[in-house]
């Protein structure tokens, strides 16, 4: 009798690399390979995790870097689907994990933000603001005026007036019968004024402070213009005219006597900006409060940051919403107030 011996193969002779990448510890073939691949590209979830819970601690330093991220803060997202591509494309269960951290992290942060928090209360306010940086180069501002009239605010306020000064007064002035204006920032008012006088922040006149008197009483209404940042390899984030400013307005602000207060303008930073935080201590968030979203107003052709403010002291936000592109390089941001 004849007897024939062949080699037997072994089970993975026709099988994939993953599932001859041989037992883990936990005897289940593949697994440990898995869990390796993507460690560099899901290593990059630890540092924004760390960024979003300690940006604080992010030194300013000579070039503002703390001032920097905390800007953009909100773009951090884009980790996310980047970690989930990378661990699609590496078949990466570490990967998976990481982005599933960081998209937690983050929703942990500024989840909050995106609901539409104005859709939760109930009636509406009893003064509408519309704040604009019109742009000293816009090239339609008769057209921007009229879009801000159109828009049913109760009090107007604009940053960056220059030369068209008189065309906001002309066209505006159809609508609200009161009006000041100190140097590029006016306001205009359905409500009589006074006050009206300058804020000083800066060697030129960028802020002003007047008292609305509503139906419902009194409120002070500060519109500024903080001086503008810059960026550059060299230098990094220039903000310390910014900083400075923002010093001043906050000065002028803990001064203020009237409970009921309103301030608003382009503060060429966001709320977030450690470097405002002099102005914002008191003050409310029209947009974080009562806003879906974050309300990025600039620029306005793809808008990547908030840095038109409508702050508030001693009246409830019930709703915050960006208005339509004008000719300027900003977006329009409206609240309405209960006073």
């Amino acid at each position: 009798m004849t007897v024939s011996v062949s080699a037997s193969k072994t089970p993975c002779a026709s099988a994939t690399t993953d599932t001859c990448a041989g037992p883990d510890s936990t005897g289940v073939p593949g697994v440990s390979r898995r869990w390796r691949r993507g460690r560099i590209a899901s290593a990059a979830a630890l540092p924004v995790a760390l960024l979003l819970v300690g940006h604080r601690l992010v030194p300013d330093g000579p070039g503002h870097l703390g001032s920097l991220v905390e800007s953009f803060l909100p773009w951090t997202a884009l980790i996310v689907p980047v970690l989930l591509l990378c661990a699609l494309l590496r078949r990466s269960a570490t990967a998976v994990v990481a982005a599933a951290v960081a998209a937690a992290v983050w929703g942990s942060v500024f989840g909050g933000t995106l609901v539409d928090k104005g859709a939760e209360r109930t009636g509406g306010g009893d003064l509408t603001v519309v704040t604009h940086n019109v742009d000293e180069h816009n090239p339609d501002p008769a057209g921007t005026a009229r879009a801000l009239a159109a828009s049913g605010a109760d009090v107007v306020a604009l940053e960056e007036l220059g030369d068209a000064t008189e065309t906001y007064r002309t066209v505006l002035g159809a609508r609200y019968r009161y009006a000041v204006v100190r140097g590029t920032v006016g306001l205009w008012s359905r409500y009589p004024l006074d006050g009206g006088g300058p804020v000083d922040i800066a060697p030129w006149p960028r802020a002003l402070r007047a008292t609305v008197h509503t139906p419902k009483g009194p409120v002070a209404v500060t519109v500024a213009h903080l001086l503008s940042v810059r960026f550059t390899a060299a230098s990094g984030f220039g903000a310390g005219a910014r900083n400075a400013a923002a010093l001043r307005l906050a000065e002028a602000l803990r001064a203020e006597m009237l409970p009921r207060v309103v301030v608003v303008g382009d503060f060429n930073g966001t709320t977030d900006d450690r470097a405002l935080a002099p102005v914002t201590a008191g003050l409310r968030s029209a947009q974080g409060e009562a806003g879906a979203g974050f309300g990025f107003s600039w620029p306005a052709a793809f808008p990547v940051a908030r840095i038109d403010q409508i702050l508030v002291h001693g009246v409830e936000p019930r709703s915050a919403w960006s208005l339509p592109a004008t000719g300027s390089d900003h977006l329009p941001v409206a609240a309405s107030l209960r006073l």
